[in-house]
């Protein structure tokens, strides 16, 4: 009985054992094989290849979901990746991300814009906001037919930056209170910011108009913060787009498919073929 005791109690100690280390072995497993996917792109596009991807992970005993937007941690890591990368040799960024803040995206579209060699940003889903202020300092933009880039007019208060503006302009400066007057002059004052920044980095490649008015066009407010700008719109905007995305990123993509789901809602089954099993 005693024996049967201690290896119960054994049994109960592996269990918490393998409970507590499974997550961790799951993810590093996984950052193993995209680490071997990265290489793979790199060696085929003879670049280096740096990824900035924002999505819903799990990690630690319970699964606690991390939500990702663009940090000033990213913009370190980013930024480090690109000071190592060789100076003749192209650089490839594949970015999937709502955005975030924008000082991150900033310093990490200048530091792209800088180097040296020819730069690519790899779209293969979505890059919103700060996604596309980075996407805009590169050479070229390889989007997914189906991939989207955003507005970058700057959000202030949860609020878009020329909402704000254009609602004190049209309900007058004697009709608002202190603090909205304030919030005003910080929403001129960054969206000022931002089409600065964004002509600096198209002056060179467009001219000084088209810098200005493609700066313009994106900061203005001219639709809601999350319009899809799709491919077909940013041909005609302008931006040098293709859609040649490297079939690697997207095996890399479905690496990073960790959401926390009450139930799989989405399922398919690829086509074979008669007579063939997928």
């Amino acid at each position: 009985m005693a024996y049967e005791g201690f290896f119960g109690s054994l049994l109960w100690m592996l269990l918490f054992i393998y409970i507590l280390l499974w997550p961790q072995m799951q993810y590093r497993g996984l950052q193993a094989a995209r680490m071997r996917l990265l290489r793979r792109l790199s060696e085929k596009r003879g670049s280096t290849v740096v990824t900035m991807i924002h999505r819903q992970e799990k990690i630690g005993l319970f699964g606690i979901p991390f939500y990702k937007f663009i940090s000033i941690e990213d913009s370190e890591e980013v930024l480090r990746a690109i000071r190592s990368a060789p100076k003749d040799k192209p650089i490839d960024l594949i970015i999937h991300t709502p955005g975030g803040l924008v000082l991150a995206a900033t310093q990490i579209a200048k530091a792209l814009h800088d180097h040296p060699a020819e730069t690519r940003v790899i779209v293969p889903h979505y890059a919103m906001s700060g996604g596309t202020l980075i996407a805009l300092a590169a050479d070229k933009i390889i989007m997914d037919p189906h991939a989207v880039l955003g507005p970058v007019d700057p959000q202030l208060d949860k609020y878009p930056a020329p909402s704000i503006v254009k609602a004190v302009e049209r309900k007058g400066v004697d009709k608002v209170d202190d603090e909205t007057l304030i919030l005003a002059d910080v929403a001129e004052k960054a969206i000022a910011q931002v089409r600065d920044f964004i002509y600096n980095l198209l002056k060179d490649r467009y001219g000084d108009e088209k810098g200005r008015e493609l700066a313009r066009t994106l900061t203005e407010g001219r639709w809601t913060h999350d319009y899809p700008i799709t491919y077909e719109h940013a041909l005609e905007l302008g931006l040098p787009v293709s859609t040649d995305v490297p079939t690697e990123v997207y095996s890399l993509m479905d690496l990073y498919r960790q959401p926390i789901k009450q139930r799989e809602t989405i399922e398919f089954v690829p086509y074979a073929g008669r007579g063939k099993s997928p």
